[in-house]
């Protein structure tokens, strides 16, 4: 079975809280991970990106402290901090997971709890 390098986006919103950083991190990627067939051994990195308002946790830290179903221990985590936009939706946390799945898989991205708005063209 011949693969190749995708990425995955997703979005979710929280509130400033760990407790909803995590639930909203779990659930993003526990959905992302399902739908797309994840395995562990295919994980390249996942990048995370927070609004300016969402400072009680940092969301590779929620993601490492979180069953998701897939061990994402030895997969390199990192977070950024969104820019700043007029107008933008606020307390999301986004993600682009890169990884290897086979040639001509299907990409599905996940955008949930509110996020939904920023891709309205996506059904999650």
């Amino acid at each position: 079975m011949n693969k190749r390098l995708y990425s995955i986006r997703g979005a979710t919103c929280a509130e400033n809280t760990a407790q909803s950083i995590m639930e909203g991190v779990k659930e993003m990627c526990s959905r992302l991970f399902e739908l797309n067939k994840v395995e562990s051994q295919d994980l390249v990195n996942i990048h995370f990106t927070m609004t300016k308002d969402l400072d009680a946790l940092n969301a590779a830290t929620a993601l490492r402290k979180t069953d998701t179903g897939i061990d994402t221990s030895t997969v390199p985590l990192f977070t950024s901090q969104e820019a700043e936009i007029k107008g933008m939706l606020p307390k999301v946390i986004r993600v682009m997971v890169t990884l290897y799945l086979p040639e001509g898989s299907k990409i599905t991205p996940v955008y949930v709890n509110g996020a939904q708005a920023l891709r309205p063209d996506f059904k999650s």
